[in-house]
């Protein structure tokens, strides 16, 4: 299936990312490692400030999206948003939607409708324990895939990048990371968890206190 470019963002300073609109205490800043640079996001505030920051433009239902992602420290979690629209089909940022702060149910149980693709998920015990990758539909918090997450802890990561993939194709997602594939979900239950998500904003979203880094954003527009 070919593949039209819809945007490309090199993340290699903050200056990249000053038209994203942040929700929640983000602090922003440009990473050097290794000769290369890159975006690095943490909170700006306590241990439970956490925070989600959403690329400017609004995407079509087909795409693929292509980051690369590398943790600087943990606990934490990082995740995706992607199809991000409001339940009524309008945009997120609408006037009559609800504000949201960064606090996670505002995103899985309120107006707007996502599918949100956690990885990195190292913020709780249980998480540091058994590492997965889950993909939410929301509203509602439907846990509708779940695959093994790959990636080491920060101390063992290997120096540089993962390559973090998301293809979204009419009803199907698959995940991968650096080319392994770690889930594929087909949304075919619509009784049970809502209309199938289409077209909309992407944001990264990460629980504090995990530092990370992101460069080489990607999104494509599949062509049928």
């Amino acid at each position: 299936m070919p593949y039209k470019l819809l945007y490309r963002n090199p993340l290699a300073s903050a200056e990249d990312v000053a038209s994203w609109v942040p929700e929640g205490s983000v602090n922003v800043t440009t990473a050097n490692s290794a000769g290369t640079t890159s975006v690095q996001l943490s909170s700006a505030g306590g241990i439970d400030d956490h925070f989600t920051l959403w690329c400017p433009e609004v995407f079509p239902s087909q795409v693929r999206i292509t980051w690369e992602f590398s943790p600087v420290s943990e606990p934490g979690l990082a995740m995706l948003f992607f199809g991000a629209a409001s339940v009524s089909g309008g945009g997120i940022f609408d006037e009559g939607v609800a504000r949201r702060t960064g606090a996670y149910p505002q995103y899985h149980s309120s107006d707007i409708r996502a599918l949100h693709v956690s990885y990195f998920r190292r913020r709780w015990p249980d998480e540091r324990a058994f590492h997965t990758c889950n993909l939410r539909k929301s509203p509602g918090f439907h846990l509708v895939a779940q695959g093994a997450d790959p990636l080491p802890p920060v101390a063992d990561a290997k120096p540089g990048f993962y390559k973090v993939e998301v293809i979204k194709s009419v009803n199907e997602v698959i995940f991968k990371i650096d080319g392994l594939l770690l889930f594929r979900w087909i949304d075919d239950d619509i009784g049970k968890t809502g209309p199938v998500v289409e077209g909309g904003r992407i944001g990264f979203r990460q629980m504090a206190p995990l530092q990370a880094r992101y460069r080489n954003l990607e999104v494509w527009e599949l062509e049928t």
